[in-house]
């Protein structure tokens, strides 16, 4: 029982003042006692080595990690990386007593202005890091064609350039990404004007990419598919407890990946049987909680969710260090379920169509199930017109000379 005990681990030296903070900061992030005792005797290992050089804690720059692991290679079998450290190292600049690791900044003239472009999409527009993220790589090709110096290349910029660099852009895309190019095209440019770069104002010269958005039927799971995919976690683990919610909430409320990731522990209201989703643009709305996904999310609570985490996020990375999980985790969980259910890989988006489907089906009109999709636009609720394939056969005019 000792032997497995982290907190028995003797650490002399510069890092002794850490070693119980350090180690109650492990346990919580769901490291196994186990995991923690090997950490805190390869913390004592450094601290020691650390003592005979007179180095502080200050000190634990990248070279002198790699030194010490050098040494330490050489006088055991079990090798260590530097991703061993990483939890002492995070705990250490968390707490003040190693810096904080250097920001690569780009000091190019393109790095120094899509800082600049950040800061004014954060700052003054208010768009969402997540946006950010997907405008720049665009924007960042755009500006690669630009001639240098690019200041004097912006200020001969024409309509011409920017419409050649989204023709040829847009065929190498997907409709989907093309529009995504777009969208950061129009809006940086609308910054180079704004800003004095551009000398008359070039995001109307950005061409329109064909919106096809109606062109396909969104896909939908038929009842067997989605007990399948449900009955397929493996409640007994932690892990099956957690994907098992997570499921149920998407394959019963239409939750996007984003919003199930996004729950935080006091977003259910257990008293009045409702929870709290934040949307698009941050907006929150409260939804009726059902049974089945109450009692879901309540076995995974009791059972499955690691306690003593300091985060208030609902749902948890599976390994340590825990995390909350994000909206690729989500989709990640979703395509492992449909692999155990014998499903082709399915997006989290289409448990959402097979909500909006089921409502159909039942009678809903448009602007309900809009509503429970919680679209703000009612043109995205236009596309499931188009799913109930009978009530469109009845719309259907017969070919002249056909009975109806």
């Amino acid at each position: 029982m000792y032997e497995r005990d982290p907190s028995r681990v003797v650490v002399t030296g510069p890092l002794a003042p850490y070693t119980v903070g350090l180690c109650t900061a492990v346990l919580r992030q769901g490291y196994t006692p186990i995991s923690a005792r090997e950490l805190m005797h390869l913390a004592a290992h450094l601290s020691r080595w650390m003592s005979a050089r007179g180095l502080t804690p200050a000190a634990l720059t990248g070279p002198v990690i790699a030194e010490f692991l050098d040494e330490r290679r050489r006088r055991y079998r079990k090798r260590r990386t530097p991703h061993a450290l990483v939890p002492l190292l995070g705990y250490l600049r968390a707490v003040g007593a190693v810096p904080a690791a250097p920001v690569p900044v780009d000091s190019s003239e393109v790095g120094v202005l899509l800082e600049e472009y950040r800061r004014y999409l954060r700052g003054e527009r208010g768009v969402a890091e997540v946006s950010i993220r997907r405008y720049l790589p665009p924007v960042r090709a755009f500006l690669a064609t630009v001639p240098v110096p690019l200041e004097q290349g912006l200020a001969a910029l024409t309509a011409e350039h920017v419409t050649r660099f989204v023709m040829e852009g847009a065929a190498r895309r997907s409709t989907a990404d093309a529009k995504k190019m777009v969208t950061g095209l129009r809006s940086v440019l609308r910054f180079l004007f704004v800003t004095g770069r551009t000398s008359r104002p070039l995001a109307g010269a950005v061409p329109t990419v064909a919106n096809r958005r109606l062109a396909a039927l969104p896909g939908r799971l038929t009842a067997g598919e989605a007990a399948a995919l449900l009955s397929g976690c493996d409640r007994s683990t932690a892990a099956g407890r957690r994907d098992f919610a997570i499921l149920t909430l998407l394959a019963r409320l239409g939750l996007r990946a984003c919003e199930a990731a996004a729950i935080e522990i006091n977003d259910v209201d257990w008293r009045s049987g409702e929870l709290t989703v934040r949307g698009k643009g941050g907006l929150a709305d409260r939804l009726p909680l059902p049974a089945d996904v109450g009692e879901a999310l309540a076995d995974y609570l009791l059972h499955g969710r690691p306690r003593g985490c300091s985060t208030t996020r609902l749902f948890l990375t599976e390994r340590a260090p825990r995390r909350p999980i994000d909206a690729s985790g989500v989709r990640a969980l979703v395509a492992r379920g449909c692999k155990r259910a014998g499903l082709p890989r399915l997006g989290a988006h289409r448990l959402r169509h097979t909500v909006a489907s089921d409502l159909l089906a039942a009678g809903a009109p448009l602007p309900e199930i809009g509503q429970v999709l919680r679209h703000r636009s009612q043109l995205s609720t236009t596309i499931y017109a188009k799913v109930d394939r009978v009530r469109l056969r009845e719309l259907a005019r017969p070919w002249p000379g056909e009975t109806a």
